[in-house]
């Protein structure tokens, strides 16, 4: 069986490394992106399986790139996972109207992360 595809999106460069090691430790093949606008290029039509994004980042934050994905035919119901230090009700359900599929809080436990993914991904 060939490897899930996961996209990151987030600016911070050290969260990035964790989630990539967390990720291929677990078996998926990881993409990322450092912020909404430099992980569009990756929207190009290959496969793409989940997308974990922040929210807050520069030039494009997560719920913007979240109506992004959610307005390409190809990847409108790829699941998405919020992931953040916001634990806003009202964050949540701005990022679920804009079509995430779940919500993480920062900092992660990586057995709770790689739960969550597969979660979503069945």
């Amino acid at each position: 069986m060939a490897s899930k595809k996961v996209l990151i999106v987030d600016d911070s460069e050290t969260l990035r490394a964790v989630l990539i090691f967390v990720l291929e430790e677990a078996g998926f093949e990881v993409l990322e992106g450092t912020d909404g606008i430099d992980a569009i290029k990756y929207l190009d039509g290959q496969h793409i399986d989940l997308i974990i994004t922040d929210l807050n980042m520069p030039r494009m934050d997560g719920i913007g790139f979240i109506r992004h994905v959610r307005s390409i035919e190809t990847y409108s119901q790829i699941p998405i996972l919020f992931l953040t230090t916001d634990t806003q009700q009202s964050k949540k359900d701005e990022a679920r109207i804009a079509g995430a599929t779940g919500w993480i809080v920062k900092p992660f436990d990586q057995s709770k992360l790689i739960s969550a993914i597969t979660r979503v991904m069945k």
